[in-house]
């Protein structure tokens, strides 16, 4: 997995990226990340990225020529995608899909955003972490691609694990105990003690549903709609 981004901030890369799972991975040469300046394709004295908007307003626009220079310089393969508010919000098939994806570019958002003939010229797909606004795409790329890089086959040291996690059959994840079996006069489920394997897996199955159920009613909604459909 080949990752170019376009950032403002290089140094914000590759951040957390670089430690635990996905720090280890890139190490490896499991996946790779090329991180380009876009000052470096300004046109002008002060390697200015950005300008007034037409039309008048608050904030700034990122111009169309340094981000078209950037990707000229820089993409040679696979899909663009725009970190912005206004995209498609990302999720577990999105990074399951990026994961199996041979090279990706990226392009971090800064001010109101890019100039929209950018989107006309290049076949550039926008993706948002949620419904809320940060300072730039840079951090929600570190979060994007920490998803994605970890589903990388091998990255996970058991793969059973990705099998079991949240959202990984469209349900919540179940609850999880540890040692001591019994905390300040808690215990652990006899359920999970009984070393019946049947029953531990139809306890984790019935947590996870009830789970998704109180606490996310729009995902046991979409996991329902999906369940009767295959059935």
């Amino acid at each position: 997995m080949k990752v170019n981004i376009l950032t403002a901030y290089p140094d914000m890369f590759p951040g957390s990226l670089g430690h635990s799972l996905a720090g280890k991975a890139l190490a490896d040469g499991r996946w790779e990340i090329h991180v380009a300046n876009l000052r470096n394709f300004a046109t002008d004295a002060y390697k200015s990225i950005d300008d007034t908007p037409f039309g008048g307003g608050a904030g700034m626009v990122m111009k169309p020529d340094v981000v078209d220079n950037a990707l000229k310089a820089v993409h040679k393969a696979g899909p663009i995608c725009y970190l912005s508010p206004r995209g498609a919000v990302f999720d577990q098939e999105t990074a399951r899909q990026w994961a199996e994806t041979p090279e990706m570019t990226f392009i971090c958002g800064r001010f109101e955003g890019m100039d929209e003939r950018l989107f006309a010229k290049w076949p550039i797909r926008e993706i948002s972490l949620g419904d809320f606004v940060l300072s730039g795409g840079e951090p929600a790329l570190l979060a994007m691609l920490d998803a994605a890089v970890r589903l990388i086959p091998a990255v996970m040291g058991n793969p059973v694990s990705l099998a079991e996690e949240s959202f990984a059959s469209g349900l919540l994840e179940y609850p999880h105990y540890t040692k001591p079996a019994v905390w300040e006069g808690m215990a652990v489920p006899d359920v999970l003690t009984s070393g019946h394997h049947e029953n531990i897996r139809a306890w984790r199955r019935a947590q996870a549903e009830e789970t998704t159920k109180t606490r996310r009613p729009d995902l046991w909604t979409k996991y329902l709609a999906q369940h009767n459909k295959k059935g």
